[in-house]
């Protein structure tokens, strides 16, 4: 490899430095298009480097950069509504299925050698700075934690007997068991998180108490106020909201819903509630909502679990009226829908066709209609500065019309999924942070290094994606955790098929000597093009090339990442080795650590 200064480089390198921490605009937007996978992800994971660990067995490290990164490993590979896979490169077009990165993440939890809680070094030293967070879900801990490492001494009140929130009461054990969240969860209260559980505010300790005892407050309470649709019937004997029916359900691990169960809803509580009914011994489970299966809120991979374990499941269907005998439910009158105006949030708005109405007979009514925040426990005062219309005013920028009061996860955004809640937290305790420091103490930069090879061959774009197995259907109680997870070799199968995306290949043309022998092994057919010239944006980023016609325009040789498998097949016969290979990551860094 020819050696590098660490300088700027010229336009037409598509990095502004050949190594160590570059932050120019061209940098991040390398990144962002190059390693689609990390750009989705909100908490932004190292997914490439993590499956390059996993691949390489060393999961020890796979499952460390994934608890840096986003707080819960073991938690989200089983439960992560995967942003990330949708925009895989191996996914794209004549590129094959997505990685399985939500298993892989698994698999780096399931094969550590010891099952003992991992934990991080601090970043910063102690501060003396004490912040109250109200919540325990996955938001508040993840915004705890963050606080911890930086320093802080961040105190978590807990309404319920135990931490986790939605962890625990609405993901039923059968897909999440609970000593992997509880092991997690002692992962954030070894980083000196305090947890007071059966602390309710607003009954134990006011708002305003918090608000003058600690330098901060972060308000994670999540949607814990069921929303029950203004339907006829609705109060029923035998209808029930979902979250509440799972909470129990959870809790005891049994429950009664009789024959015959209707669930009304199209997101990840209504399909819990359901396959939890029908492990109750419902006879029959039938689930109907009112959009179509693309705009649904939760993964196809659920959904096609569901109608494995003989669930019927109809999409646009919407309920019209509960209908019931001496007090208590009988059956739901239903109607087919077609898709209208575009509502508030943008989604196509459901209507009901005109006398195509149907009933379908029902013991138990489970409502998965969504949650909302609860705010009766916010002191009057402070409330009339925060509330609108009985909303949050600023809740999805974490701050808030109050000072040193902030917001994270669901109760700033109503009910969204795990990761997006680890994600808003995340930027939620970078903003604490900076308000109790007075400063931005952590940067995001563009890390460049050197590397030698990557180990991927032409032909591990071919293996095909590897499948969970889970258990047989007659073995699946409420307990029985489904998945039963990858073996190691299937591991290291499933993630060598990950493209490594932030890996690097480019030709320096000004050592080359345009003898072509990368043109003749190159495996893709544009993966390294000859170029009349590049295009640029106004602030120095390449958008795209101008492809040579002749060698009369044949200016330069250049790589596109976008077709480019990172094989090495080019660098391995240049005979001037002017295709260096670095690695390019996203890193958050120490703000007084930033080279110019």
């Amino acid at each position: 490899m020819s050696p590098v200064q660490d300088n700027p480089l010229p336009d037409e390198f598509v990095l502004s430095r050949p190594l160590g921490m570059a932050r120019a605009p061209k940098d991040f937007d390398w990144l962002k298009k190059n390693i689609p996978c990390q750009a989705a992800c909100p908490a932004g994971t190292d997914i490439p480097a993590y499956l390059d660990a996993i691949a390489n067995r060393d999961t020890a490290q796979a499952y460390l950069i994934n608890l840096q990164d986003n707080v819960f490993p073991a938690v989200l590979g089983r439960v992560c509504t995967r942003p990330c896979e949708p925009v895989c490169r191996h996914g794209w077009e004549g590129l094959g299925e997505p990685v399985a990165i939500c298993f892989s993440k698994r698999s780096a939890a399931d094969f550590l050698k010891r099952k003992e809680p991992v934990v991080l070094d601090p970043i910063f030293p102690p501060t003396g700075k004490r912040i109250a967070v109200v919540g325990g879900g996955v938001a508040g801990l993840s915004a705890a934690r963050e606080l911890a490492l930086w320093g802080h001494m961040p105190v978590v009140f807990e309404k319920y007997p135990k931490p986790g929130g939605m962890m625990v009461q609405g993901i039923p054990p059968f897909r999440l068991p609970r000593d992997v969240v509880e092991l997690e969860i002692d992962q954030v209260v070894r980083l000196g998180v305090e947890i007071r559980c059966n602390a309710e505010i607003g009954r134990d300790v006011t708002l305003s108490d918090l608000m003058n005892e600690y330098d901060a407050v972060i308000m994670a309470a999540g949607t814990h106020k069921p929303y029950i649709p203004d339907l006829p019937g609705v109060d029923l004997d035998g209808v029930r909201h979902g979250l509440g029916f799972l909470q129990e359900v959870n809790e005891q691990h049994r429950g009664d819903v009789g024959a015959r169960v209707v669930v009304i809803g199209g997101g990840f509580t209504a399909v819990d509630c359901a396959r939890t009914a029908q492990r109750l011994g419902a006879e029959s489970v039938k689930t109907y909502y009112r959009r179509s299966e693309s705009e649904m809120y939760i993964t196809g991979h659920e959904i096609e679990e569901m109608r494995n374990e003989g669930i019927l499941f109809e999409t646009m269907t919407a309920p019209v009226a509960l209908v019931g005998e001496g007090g208590r439910v009988t059956g739901v009158r239903f109607s087919p829908t077609m898709l209208g105006e575009p509502d508030a949030t943008g989604r196509r708005r459901p209507v009901p066709i005109p006398e195509s109405e149907f009933e379908v007979q029902a013991d138990t009514v489970l409502l998965g209609t969504g949650q909302v925040q609860d705010t009766s426990w916010i002191d009057r005062m402070i409330a009339d500065a925060l509330m609108e219309d009985g909303r949050l005013k600023t809740g999805s920028a974490q701050t808030t019309a109050v000072d040193k009061l902030f917001v994270a996860g669901d109760f700033a955004l109503g009910a969204i999924s795990l990761i997006d809640a680890i994600g808003h937290a995340k930027t939620c305790a970078r903003k604490v942070d900076t308000y109790l420091m007075g400063e931005e103490r952590l940067s995001e930069v563009a890390m460049i290094e050197d590397a030698r090879s990557t180990g991927r061959t032409r032909a591990m774009d071919q293996i095909p994606r590897q499948p969970m197995p889970t258990l047989p259907r007659e073995d699946r109680g409420v307990t029985d955790e489904v998945e039963t997870g990858f073996d190691q070799d299937t591991a290291a199968t499933e993630a060598s098929r990950c493209y490594l995306c932030h890996y690097k290949y480019e030709i320096d043309n000004d050592l080359c000597i345009y003898c072509d022998r990368c043109l003749k092994v190159k495996p893709v057919e544009k993966c390294i093009v000859k170029v009349r010239a590049l295009k640029y944006d106004d602030d120095g980023r390449i958008t795209g090339y101008e492809p040579s016609t002749s060698s009369r325009d044949y200016n330069m040789l250049f790589i596109d990442q976008n077709e480019c498998i990172r094989c090495g097949a080019c660098a391995d016969v240049c005979p001037v080795e002017c295709i260096p290979l670095q690695k390019v990551s996203l890193k958050t860094v120490k703000t007084a650590e930033v080279t110019p």
